[in-house]
């Protein structure tokens, strides 16, 4: 019991260094790293093709794509609509900057066997981001890389491509988006 007194304590202590602690001065805003998203924010409209690959169907795809900021101006949320040699696609995406990684963050889901276990982690360099990966897909870790080239401030051209056991980039999806 006389153990328990001390535990106790440091524990109500440290609860009311937490709880009764002053806020911060100023309500966080977003930063040049966050507003960067901006880019992205509108109605695009997808199109591309999806390459010969061991885990999807070749073919054309496109998909109508609604972006706009998440409350509080950290993230963007895009909602998108299309169709795919797997038949219709719904998908929900947020974009995001980690300030404490420094790295852009991707979470997405769609309606597709294809559920996202990891947060891919990009950077953007002169309008080109650069996001990377690595998640079990067909019970093997496949790594992966997802290109965005800025064309102008109303277009630019993505791909996604994945590391071949030979060691070489393969292009799984390509295409183009333009603002509507």
């Amino acid at each position: 019991m006389s153990r328990l007194i001390p535990a106790s304590a440091a524990v109500l202590a440290l609860w009311s260094t937490i709880v009764l602690a002053e806020p911060p001065a100023t309500k966080p805003a977003p930063g040049p790293e966050h507003q960067r998203l901006g880019y992205f924010v509108g109605n695009w409209r997808s199109e591309g093709t999806i390459n010969p690959n061991p885990f999807m169907p070749a073919g054309g795809f496109s998909s109508d794509d609604r972006c706009a900021w998440f409350e509080g101006g950290f993230s963007v949320v895009c909602n998108s609509t299309g169709s795919s040699p797997m038949g219709p696609t719904v998908s929900l995406g947020i974009m995001g900057y980690s300030t404490e990684e420094k790295v852009y963050t991707y979470l997405g889901a769609e309606n597709s066997p294809m559920a996202m276990t990891s947060v891919p982690r990009g950077t953007v360099k002169d309008g080109a981001w650069v996001y990377e990966d690595q998640s079990k897909m067909g019970g093997k870790l496949v790594k992966f890389r997802y290109l965005i080239n800025e064309s102008s401030p109303t277009s630019y051209s993505f791909k996604w491509e994945m590391l071949g056991d030979d060691g070489r980039w393969q292009t799984v999806v390509e295409g183009k988006s333009m603002k509507k």
